[in-house]
């Protein structure tokens, strides 16, 4: 089966033989063993070795050391890139998520021990063989979510892992085991101790996932809600979103969505407190405006021109939250659509701004500009003027601009 997995197992599977091959130990370990022995796409891969870093350093041409300190580095290799820890024992966690110190050892098991769940505490040596000292293949085939060792300890180590949890709960339809479910539970304040940035990236995995109405049940239930910015002081947000059940791809997806199941918090107030990027902003903003235009319009011409194509598929899942039946809409209409549109954007407009300026010489340069380039957009799209300079110009000769003070 290693034989089919793609380029990248291929090539991680080299990397081990390197290490190896200079009598070093080292391992596949962590999600893509637990990917690999449920028949899932295999994505980013991990290795640990009991190589230090600066072993690691000698092995390979090119090395970043991202996490040097705490014995992890990225090995490129062969235009891929795998992340490499050496096998350690971990102190406290002063600040939830690094430990204080780390102490390298010779011992997998001993490595293994510090992760968060026991799915992803397995281990793969090149032949495929499967190292698995805290039974993780076992909860694999009970679809079960269960601590390594104590859950207390390990969710006080780093809360995130309660949010991790509930993450994979929704990406693969698993069940957070009764002990591991109540430290969590008594512990879910922690969370709130976490760099929104952190919580930020696993909230839309949440979303992300096939089973996302697990996750949502169990963000409720836990309360966990309550201690995220913008859900703690919004009773109303909690109740609506509870029954959300469709799966979201992008941020821009998912900050359009809780916009819309509460308009009072603004798409600016939510990438503000929520530490997004501008890029966010504006995809949230086109898609929460193109999905209430929808509702009122329908599908327009103009809706149409208004969606970046790179957003289709985002509109699409939108109108599906919100929607019936009699209002969903196919991909292929929508692209239809787009196909006979005279333009595509405001620079194929055969005017621009300066024409209209001549056309107009008794106005003081000013706003009426832009409007005035905005009102010929619209009607070129709804196919309400003709895309040629002539008739534009005629057009102009006839529009009046607001009165100017």
């Amino acid at each position: 089966m290693i034989n089919m997995l793609g380029t990248i197992f291929q090539r991680a599977i080299e990397v081990l033989e390197i290490f190896e091959k200079h009598g070093h130990k080292a391992f596949i370990v962590g999600g893509a063993v637990r990917d690999y022995q449920m028949g899932r796409n295999i994505g980013d891969i991990d290795i640990t070795t009991s190589a230090t870093p600066n072993e690691v350093l000698k092995l390979f041409a090119k090395v970043i050391p991202v996490g040097i300190e705490h014995g992890t580095v990225i090995v490129r290799y062969k235009k891929e890139s795998f992340e490499v820890t050496t096998f350690r024992v971990e102190g406290d966690y002063s600040d939830y998520r690094h430990p204080d110190h780390v102490q390298f050892v010779d011992n997998l098991e001993a490595d293994l021990a510090r992760r968060d769940f026991t799915i992803n505490a397995m281990a793969m040596d090149r032949y495929g063989n499967i190292i698995d000292p805290f039974n993780g293949s076992s909860d694999l085939s009970k679809h079960c979510i269960r601590a390594v060792g104590v859950a207390e300890e390990r969710f006080s180590e780093d809360p995130l892992r309660m949010m991790r949890a509930i993450r994979f709960a929704s990406q693969l339809g698993f069940v957070i085991e009764k002990e591991t479910l109540g430290a969590l539970c008594e512990n879910v304040e922690l969370i709130g101790r976490i760099a929104i940035e952190r919580i930020a990236v696993e909230f839309l995995k949440m979303f992300n996932g096939q089973y996302i109405a697990n996750g949502i049940t169990l963000v409720t239930k836990t309360k966990m809600l309550n201690f995220f910015p913008v859900f703690k002081d919004n009773p109303r947000l909690q109740t609506k979103i509870r029954k959300h059940e469709a799966t979201l791809f992008s941020y821009g997806e998912l900050i359009a969505v809780l916009h819309l199941y509460d308009e009072c918090v603004s798409i600016d107030e939510w990438v503000k407190t929520w530490k997004l990027s501008n890029q966010v902003r504006n995809e949230a903003k086109i898609l929460s405006n193109a999905c209430k235009y929808y509702f009122e319009n329908g599908l327009t011409k103009w809706l149409v021109y208004t969606i970046p194509p790179q957003c289709d598929e985002g509109f699409i899942r939108l109108i599906t939250v919100f929607g019936n039946e009699k209002s969903l809409i196919s991909i292929e209409k929508l692209r239809n659509i787009r196909s006979e549109l005279p333009i595509l954007s405001n620079s194929q407009l055969a005017i621009n701004g300066k024409d209209i300026i001549e056309l107009k010489p008794n106005y003081p340069k000013g706003p009426w500009i832009k409007q005035c380039l905005a009102e010929i957009e619209k009607n070129v799209v709804e196919a309400k003027l003709i895309n040629n300079q002539n008739n534009i110009r005629e057009w102009v000769k006839k529009w009046n601009p607001p009165e100017i003070d």
